[in-house]
């Protein structure tokens, strides 16, 4: 509740800059399910921005997960809770469901726990077996404060410029390499975050 209020309250202060809105924004004009994928360490500037959008979001079913599922909710979002580690089939079986249904939903390939940088095979899975795009996304800020957590989490100073970068979104064929698709991916997910560089 605390944390949720002070992250509240600094994000009023942030004056974001958003690039590439034109790629999720399409595939939301033509009905098109889709993902959205970030780097872990990015997540906390991506979630409050996106607020009240009718976006699923996949967290960590760890208790360091409830931190964030308990800020998002309260910002609207409709969780998943599950990961690599605990609770992934469950959570992969909702993720198919939501996008089969037509919905979106935002993942961080790397998490709950790392390694930082390196793309699970779930979401390629799910792009796969749904046929929805993956739309990598990256949230860097003029200055932050940066965890000692695995990801490095960061987080946003007062009155921080932040920049958000959204890609091409990228489509998985059923037929292409899942350890292609992930290395492509990867790639994406460092050139938008090179273009979030404040």
């Amino acid at each position: 509740m605390i944390a949720r209020v002070l992250v509240s309250l600094l994000g009023l202060t942030w004056r974001v800059q958003a690039r590439g809105r034109e790629h999720p924004d399409g595939l939301r004009r033509h009905g098109r399910p889709f993902v959205f994928a970030s780097w872990h360490s990015h997540l906390l500037p991506l979630v409050w921005y996106h607020r009240g959008d009718a976006t699923s979001l996949l967290v960590s079913a760890h208790d360091d997960g409830g931190y964030l599922a308990g800020a998002a909710r309260a910002w609207g979002y409709a969780l998943v809770r599950g990961s690599s580690t605990r609770g992934g089939a469950g959570a992969f079986r909702r993720m198919l469901e939501i996008l089969r249904g037509g919905g979106e939903i935002a993942v961080t390939p790397d998490g709950p726990r790392g390694p930082a940088g390196v793309v699970k095979p779930g979401v390629v899975a799910a792009a796969q077996a749904t046929g929805a795009p993956i739309v990598p996304v990256a949230a860097l800020s003029s200055s932050s404060w940066r965890l000692r957590s695995w990801d490095g989490l960061r987080i946003p100073k007062p009155f921080a410029r932040v920049r958000i970068v959204y890609g091409v979104p990228l489509r998985v064929s059923g037929e292409a390499s899942r350890s292609a698709a992930a290395e492509m991916l990867r790639q994406r997910l460092d050139a938008v975050s090179e273009l979030a560089k404040c």
